[in-house]
């Protein structure tokens, strides 16, 4: 087209000596503000997930994201190389205890944290002495796995009506409690449940809370002494899952630090390379983003309205969502005044 423009190293020197140092700035005193903020609360419940910049085992980034449940504003973000640690698994923990030691340095102080079920980050944390609470998806996503898999042999056709129920039945567990026992007593009553037998010996829950009726399917309970229901207390009822049970969070997990990814993607797409600080200033503009856009409320005409949506992970059900109001877009604005204003005439304090 015969258009000029400037070259790539151009852009780049341009981005160096302005631009970057613009956002690393405002995001730095956003988050000074942010803590002062909740210095005043007191201590914070946070949930953590890490993102990896490419799938697969070969990521050369890792994006740990710490943010507050209470609010859903990202309090802290640490990048890690794969090179600054002993490969793809271990990025995570880095950047957690990246996270929380910046947290203790800044005299924030976390009442619980919740997180996947990751045995390196359970042991992390245990030996800093911090609650930690299981997100119920992951646990779930791991034991729907199996059970799927479990319900193609010959001899547990049966558990296949009982998926979903098993599903529910977790997630009630835990939301409908406020102990580790609680969930426990609660969870182990399955095995009883499938085999039409609504009272327990665990005083902590001595009968099914739902009302007593007749089945219309006799056909779908199991019974004592089958091959379907040894092998499905045998997955359901081993000392793992019965731990992961007692951790599982009852208010709070990690879909709002997953769904904070999306926005990452927006702003470092997989498929692109970048520099640690280009890669490093994208994230912060995803946060500053998201702390902008946090709690966005629900668009109502007279009545909430809703949206349809049909997400992977449902297998072609739909799930309804509340529709939200537009995002806003005040951190360009500001840094826009930031660079002209401040970072353009003087751009070497910025810069160091």
């Amino acid at each position: 087209m015969n258009i000029q423009i400037h070259q790539y190293n151009t852009f780049r020197k341009h981005c160096r000596w302005f631009l970057e140092p613009a956002i690393y700035h405002k995001w730095n005193e956003d988050q000074k503000l942010l803590f002062e903020d909740f210095k005043k609360k007191g201590k914070i419940a946070v949930s953590g997930d890490m993102r990896a910049d490419s799938p697969g085992h070969s990521a050369k980034f890792g994006t740990y994201t710490l943010m507050d449940l209470k609010s859903e504003k990202i309090v802290d973000m640490k990048l890690v190389q794969s090179n600054e640690v002993s490969g793809r698994y271990h990025m995570e923990k880095e950047g957690l205890r990246r996270s929380l030691n910046f947290l203790e340095t800044n005299g924030l102080e976390v009442d619980y944290i919740v997180t996947d079920r990751n045995p390196q980050i359970q042991k992390y944390l245990r030996e800093r002495d911090i609650t930690q609470y299981l997100d119920v998806g992951h646990v779930i996503k791991g034991l729907s796995k199996k059970l799927e898999k479990l319900s193609k042999d010959k001899d547990c056709q049966v558990m296949k009506k009982w998926l979903a129920a098993i599903k529910n039945h977790m997630y009630w567990s835990a939301f409908s409690s406020n102990s580790g026992p609680v969930k426990v007593a609660k969870w182990t009553s399955l095995i009883n449940h499938i085999q039409d037998v609504h009272t327990h010996d665990d005083p902590l829950y001595p009968k099914c809370t739902h009302p007593d009726r007749v089945s219309r399917d006799p056909n779908m309970w199991l019974h004592p002494g089958t091959m379907a229901l040894h092998k499905l207390e045998k997955l359901l009822m081993n000392k793992t899952v019965l731990a992961d049970v007692a951790k599982l969070s009852s208010r709070h997990q990690t879909s709002s630090p997953e769904s904070f990814h999306n926005i990452i993607i927006r702003f470092t797409p997989k498929m692109s390379d970048f520099k640690y600080a280009g890669m490093m200033c994208r994230l912060y503009l995803a946060g500053l983003h998201q702390n902008e856009n946090a709690k966005l409320k629900q668009v109502s005409k007279g009545k909430a309205l809703f949206k349809v949506s049909y997400p992977k992970y449902k297998e072609g059900q739909g799930t309804s969502k509340p529709i939200k109001t537009k995002a806003t877009f005040g951190y360009v604005a500001a840094l826009m005044r930031l660079v002209f204003d401040e970072v353009f005439p003087d751009p070497a304090k910025f810069v160091a």
